[in-house]
């Protein structure tokens, strides 16, 4: 029977065991044994055949050059979510498994059934398989969406050999698994959800997407920091990994692409929660702009780059008197990055915050990894200092070397477009970001808004105290 093929290896020595142990019987390492399935043993035919093998008389596989292979376009299919085709990378690719996670009751089931309904209706067979809800529960959310006609096959299953069947017997182009921790094979005797599960099954599907052709959409849970629970490999068997962001609080949501091998990483798409499901963002910059009726001192612009799409996101910092042991908290930034930008702008520009208080917050809740915020969020933090506005209209971006140098950006003249676009005025950037011989389409793309290059922080801030002098 399939349980008593069941074995347990050691990660450590690859000693193996017919039942589990806290302690290796071999090596004597605690907690490094596995559940697995042995390979079945080779038939008599087959026996010879590896004998042949192993002694190198087996043919030669085919090769080829990487020069004589043909190298052919993916093709890609909408889902109708323009938001979502653009973190896929501009639709599904038949044959490719993607892996989204996202907190419990963030969307993650909402948005993929009004996909594969989408898909549905363009003529596409489709399938819906759930583990944690019954049939009822999902036609119950497909009316509340405004989708009670909805056509998508709906199978509640979480036995993995019933998935297969049904995925063999249908033939979906596009089929979701909600969720994999659910999914289990009776080739294993652990529980759903174990490491040992998550990685068989996960397997197990991937193949069949593969030799199929179908869209494999798994949905993970993901673990309290945020990561997708279950093993790391997970994430390495699959083509596209995605993460759904947002706060319960909140009616927006972000999707957000870790991995893509059909497309760019560190994509960004935005939705909002209305009462008929997920809708996109056209012009998500309005969403991470705070509307003020007047500038405030600590509010800056900054012109960040979120995959191939430039976004305008508000920098809020407040320096307030602190007491013996000054706290740095950022929210939406790198709280190490930004001592070390205090302290650049304490030796370069003699401006002192080791007394105070600092705090910095990204608004819209969006989260800023590249180090082009650099220059946006020193300009917040002296503006809140000094207790002066920066000027309406004004957006800053740059990376700050620890020699107190400002380094341009990447993609610097996308973002100047985007921000004359949304009506800025006025613009710090590096030097080297701006061209050095502007043709008349960027002319046209940034009439409106004043450039300024600076190469150094101290730089930056005379170009600012002079803007607010005028």
């Amino acid at each position: 029977m399939a349980k008593d093929r069941t074995l347990y290896l050691c990660r450590d020595c690859g000693g193996h065991t017919p039942r589990w142990h806290g302690r290796c019987p071999h090596c004597g390492a605690w907690n490094s044994l596995e559940e697995t399935i042995p390979a079945p043993e080779p038939a008599a035919g087959t026996r010879g055949r590896l004998s042949a093998l192993r002694q190198g008389l087996a043919a030669e596989g085919s090769l080829a050059r990487l020069a004589d292979i043909e190298a052919a376009d993916v093709a890609r299919t909408p889902t109708g979510l323009a938001e979502l085709d653009r973190v896929l990378g501009g639709g599904v690719v038949p044959g490719a498994v993607v892996l989204i996670g996202g907190d419990p009751g963030i969307g993650k089931s909402t948005l993929l059934l009004q996909a594969l309904d989408a898909l549905q209706r363009a003529g596409l067979p489709t399938l819906y398989v759930t583990g944690e809800e019954s049939g009822a529960q999902v036609a119950l959310r497909a009316r509340r969406l405004g989708l009670g006609d909805s056509q998508v096959p709906v199978l509640a299953e979480i036995r993995l050999e019933a998935i297969l069947a049904t995925l063999q017997q249908q033939r979906p182009a596009v089929a979701v698994i909600d969720s994999i921790q659910t999914v289990y094979t009776e080739q294993l005797t652990s529980a759903p959800g174990s490491v040992a599960q998550v990685r068989e099954c996960a397997a197990l599907l991937t193949r069949t997407a593969k030799d199929s052709g179908a869209t494999l959409v798994l949905v993970g849970h993901v673990t309290k920091d945020g990561a997708l629970a279950g093993p790391r490999v997970l994430e390495h068997m699959v083509d596209t990994v995605l993460y759904f962001e947002g706060d319960a609080h909140s009616s927006f949501r972000l999707v957000r692409a870790i991995k893509n091998r059909f497309g760019a990483v560190s994509e960004l798409g935005v939705f909002a929660m209305t009462e008929r499901g997920l809708r996109g963002v056209g012009n998500p910059s309005a969403l991470f702009l705070s509307q003020h009726r007047e500038p405030v001192p600590g509010s800056c612009v900054l012109a960040t780059l979120e995959g191939t799409r430039p976004l305008l996101v508000e920098i809020q910092a407040l320096v307030d008197a602190g007491g013996p042991a000054p706290r740095r908290l950022s929210v939406g930034l790198e709280r190490d990055r930004l001592a070390m930008l205090l302290a650049v702008l304490h030796r370069h520009a003699g401006i002192a915050t080791s007394d105070q208080d600092v705090f910095v917050n990204a608004v819209g809740g969006v989260r800023i990894a590249e180090p082009a915020a650099d220059l946006a969020v020193l300009l917040a933090v002296t503006s809140s200092l000094r207790g002066r506005a920066l000027p309406r209209g004004f957006v800053a971006f740059g990376e700050v070397g620890l020699a107190g140098e400002v380094r341009p950006a990447q993609r610097g003249q996308e973002r100047l477009k985007e921000a004359a676009k949304l009506g800025m005025a006025v613009a710090v950037v590096p030097t080297a970001t701006l061209p050095r011989k502007p043709d008349a389409a960027f002319q046209r793309a940034t009439e409106g808004l004043a450039l300024h290059g600076v190469e150094r922080i101290e730089e930056a801030l005379e170009v600012v105290r002079g803007l607010d002098l005028g």
